[in-house]
């Protein structure tokens, strides 16, 4: 069993900068892959991005490549995502996700944070 609690969302303009947290519950949180999902008002959940066991592997959609980086810290039990150069499209509810394998499909996770809500303004 893990619990997910995030943390770090907000308002900010566009253009600026977030870093969201996500810190999960368990001694087994290096076991699983994490992703970072949104959904907006009136919208599917979406794929943001995952990370890999360790960290040294990463997928993300390509609406947010080269702006979001995702990363994970196994002794904290936290896994990042920061996020630059944000758009007022970006605004939604942010939530990461524990699971596996690697994919963008929410079937493959199996536990799920509570969100966080992020604000873009322009």
């Amino acid at each position: 069993q893990v619990q997910l609690v995030e943390s770090g969302g907000g308002l900010v303009q566009a253009g600026g900068s977030l870093r969201l947290s996500c810190a999960a519950s368990g001694r087994t949180f290096s076991s699983y892959i994490m992703g970072w999902f949104r959904q907006a008002p009136g919208k599917e959940r979406e794929f943001v991005g995952s990370v890999n066991w360790s960290g040294s592997g990463t997928n993300y959609a390509d609406s947010v490549r080269g702006r979001f980086t995702i990363s994970r810290d196994n002794a904290k039990n936290t896994v990042y995502l920061q996020m630059n150069s944000l758009k007022p499209e970006d605004t939604a509810v942010y939530s990461c996700a524990a699971g596996g394998p690697m994919s963008w499909s929410t079937k493959v996770y199996s536990y799920w944070g509570q969100g966080t809500q992020v604000t873009v303004s322009s």
